[in-house]
């Protein structure tokens, strides 16, 4: 009976420490381009922006979101400390501001409590945080509310004293900068020095940057403190997400890039032109997430206009937002991020090549733009057809006398097979559907593939 007694305490302690979970480390892969575990493991960055998680939002309502996005196949949450919406000296919902005076060498213990929640719950999610010590408008006002409390002194102490609050937290990515670049030698330092003070306690980290828009972090800081490089390709229906990744791939050092802020869904397209261009949806998520991961990016963030900011109806909204946060968990997009993620892990996706020159019919630099890519090991391809246009695909680069192909649905996740057929200089391909919002992705491979 002792023994029985033993054995039953045991089996539920083990059964609550199982509950949560210790993710691993990230690291830089050994040939630079991508994300992997400590153990070596592909690590597929598909992020969520929330950069007012913290400062607008309740336990249970984080609970909300974050329980949201793991079921969604969400691998990185990226939100702010001290964040956009007069994220100083407006309170958090239990009415507590992030620091004290404003200083950024005094941190509100009561503040931090909720961000420490926050990292603690994402991990039971199985979630990284992508973690911005602030956003930009505290050490570049630009457009914001600010104010700017940033130096070059303080940064440096802020961002020491962030690196020995979450040294222990293996789910922590740090991401400088906030939708800002330096616009002058003082911003530039200020941005360092927070980078030192964090790595002068911290070495395990991996460490970005979020630039504004149209922009890549080495533009600015092509430096030994940037693991990654990250860009903004921003709001447009018109961004080539794919320029942004081949600039990256084609830096030295190379580092491994992320599309870190795309197109929202449920925003208006080309908000800042003030003209009525329509609105982007979840076409515009679908083409931006596979025009990046396809020509070689190591992760993709998507982002929807009411959640970044935790719109509700008696919050004034930003940018036009029109429908509450939690209504917006359920819009196509998202849930479409996760068949991005079950696709690309069916395959060897870090061993990837893109190749233009698969494409043998024409392709114009438009919104239908196609984009391939081959594996290193001649195996298999993906191409990607963004508005249903028809192709020509030049499938004898793979390793097989014959091969066989399948369409992808990116809206529903399943897969229609083709059929197989003789390796040739031009396999022609066709959609059973065209114009926007009629994305498919080709798959050729040198095997069957289980259509389950």
């Amino acid at each position: 009976m002792k023994r029985t007694l033993i054995i039953l305490i045991l089996g539920l302690f083990l059964q609550v420490k199982s509950s949560g979970q210790e993710l691993p480390l990230l690291k830089v892969s050994e040939n630079k381009p991508y994300i992997v575990t400590e153990d070596d493991e592909p690590f597929l960055w598909l992020g969520g922006t929330a950069w007012e998680l913290i400062h607008r939002l309740s336990k249970e309502e984080i609970d909300i979101y974050l329980s949201d996005r793991a079921n969604k196949g969400f691998t990185v949450i990226q939100t702010v400390i001290l964040a956009e919406l007069n994220g100083l000296n407006t309170p958090n919902a239990y009415g507590e501001k992030p620091l004290i005076n404003n200083d950024p060498e005094k941190i509100n213990p009561a503040y931090f409590e909720l961000v420490d929640y926050t990292i603690k719950k994402a991990e039971e999610f199985g979630l990284y945080v992508g973690l911005l010590p602030t956003w930009g408008d505290k050490f570049n006002k630009g457009w914001g509310v600010g104010p700017v409390i940033f130096d070059k002194e303080n940064a440096a102490v802020y961002g020491q004293k962030l690196a020995k609050r979450y040294l222990s937290s293996n789910n922590i990515i740090w991401i400088l900068g906030g939708d800002r670049v330096p616009e002058n030698q003082e911003q530039s330092d200020i941005i360092r020095s927070m980078a030192k003070g964090i790595q002068n306690v911290d070495s395990i980290h991996l460490i970005t940057y979020h630039p504004s828009g149209a922009k890549n972090a080495i533009d600015f800081f092509n430096e030994d403190w940037l693991d990654l490089d990250m860009f903004q390709s921003g709001h447009s229906r018109h961004a080539k997400e794919y320029h942004y990744v081949l600039k990256a791939r084609k830096k030295a050092p190379l580092k491994p890039v992320i599309n870190g802020e795309a197109r929202y869904e449920n925003i208006e397209d080309r908000f800042w032109e003030n003209k009525n261009h329509g609105w982007l949806d979840d076409a515009d998520v679908r083409v931006s997430a596979y025009w990046s991961m396809l020509t070689g990016a190591a992760g993709y963030t998507y982002g929807c206009n009411d959640i970044w900011q935790m719109y509700e109806i008696n919050r004034d909204p930003v940018l036009q937002a029109r429908t509450g946060w939690k209504a917006s968990l359920s819009l196509p997009g998202s849930t479409q991020m996760k068949y991005l993620k079950e696709l690309f892990e069916m395959f060897s996706w870090q061993n990837m090549v893109y190749e233009p020159a698969l494409i043998v019919s024409e392709n114009k630099e438009d919104d239908s733009y196609i984009i391939a890519s081959v594996s290193k090991a001649k195996d298999f391809i993906l191409a990607y057809t963004p508005t249903g246009k028809p192709f020509s695909l030049n499938t004898s680069g793979i390793q097989s006398e014959t091969v066989f192909s399948y369409w992808f649905n990116p809206r529903s996740g399943k897969l229609k097979y083709i059929g197989e057929d003789k390796v040739t200089a031009a396999m022609e391909y066709k959609p059973w559907a065209d114009g926007w919002g009629s994305d498919f992705l080709l798959i050729v491979t040198n095997k069957e593939l289980n259509r389950e």
